[in-house]
């Protein structure tokens, strides 16, 4: 009988309280603030980290997982019985926290006694936030209700043949020091009071449009949603420090589209330091990518 464990990181943005209801084991992220070194959810709220980004003296970094930790929680499922163990990683293209983790199933599987027992199953998002905090969510339930691991890794690989992310950056100088959202990091125009609707697709960013004043925000990122979103398909919502567009996001998609989405995530401190602390986002599921890996 499979006994399946289900692991993430913090990049996730799942909600402390799910994490427990739903048994899903969590690695965070190190954070740097002004020379002293944190574990994101661990050491602070999102809503402390808002608050000590806005006040840094230096910029804040944050640094991958390593091969040696990401090790330990296998050894440690091996300990505790599971049979299996899937891992769903931030997005390869974004951190080495991917190769990091299949480095440490080599090590694994070549040092530790009776490895051979736990099946290690590592998935690259190929994105962050929500877009992978959702469906590992979901795959958590799906384990609860008694699906197989064959079952949990067909739903994870097609939800990520589609699923994408929008989201407009209320303030570019977090994204442009940097320098990780290469799309945000290159645009130019808020000085004219331009912000840009940007796109994330198998870890790429693409600015899709530049949106002129405040509000025309929600009107442009719906146009754009509907253009590019599977019809009745889930869609969850993402906010940072201030939830008021997030709200009239979801006011104005309930509208249009007829359904209410499924989940607001609030974004952590790794995605804060790359996109900033004020975001409004949606994550959605379009025409599936048939060469996504």
């Amino acid at each position: 009988m499979q006994k399946i464990k289900l692991m993430t990181d913090s990049t996730s943005d799942i909600d402390p309280e799910l994490e427990q209801s739903l048994d899903i084991q969590i690695l965070c992220f190190p954070v740097t603030v002004d020379g002293v070194g944190y574990r994101e959810r661990q050491d602070f709220t999102n809503t402390e980290f808002y608050q000590m980004l806005e006040h840094a003296v230096e910029f804040p970094t944050t640094a991958q997982l390593t091969a040696f930790e990401i090790q330990e929680a296998y050894e440690q499922a091996l300990q505790e019985g599971y049979t299996d163990l899937i891992y769903v990683t931030i997005a390869s293209q974004g951190s080495a926290t991917y190769s990091n983790a299949i480095m440490a199933r080599d090590a694994f599987y070549a040092q530790v006694p009776d490895a051979e027992k736990l099946q290690i199953h590592v998935v690259d998002s190929k994105n962050y936030t929500g877009v992978y905090g959702y469906p590992v969510m979901q795959a958590a339930a799906k384990i609860k209700k008694g699906a197989s691991v064959e079952e949990v890794l067909n739903y994870l690989t097609e939800w990520f043949q589609s699923a994408e992310v929008l989201f407009v950056p209320l303030t570019l100088k977090y994204a442009k020091r940097s320098g990780r959202i290469s799309a945000a990091a290159a645009f130019a125009g808020e000085l004219l009071g331009l912000k840009p609707l940007i796109r994330i697709t198998d870890g790429v960013s693409k600015v899709e449009t530049k949106i002129r004043g405040d509000k025309n925000i929600i009107p442009t990122m719906s146009k754009y949603i509907q253009q590019r979103m599977i019809p009745r398909t889930p869609y969850s919502l993402v906010a940072g420090c201030d939830d008021t567009f997030a709200n009239e996001l979801k006011k104005e998609l309930v509208k249009k589209l007829g359904y209410q989405p499924e989940h607001l995530f609030h974004i952590g401190a790794t995605v804060s330091c790359n996109a900033g602390p004020d975001v409004v986002g949606i994550i959605i599921r379009s025409e599936p990518r048939i060469d996504a890996e």
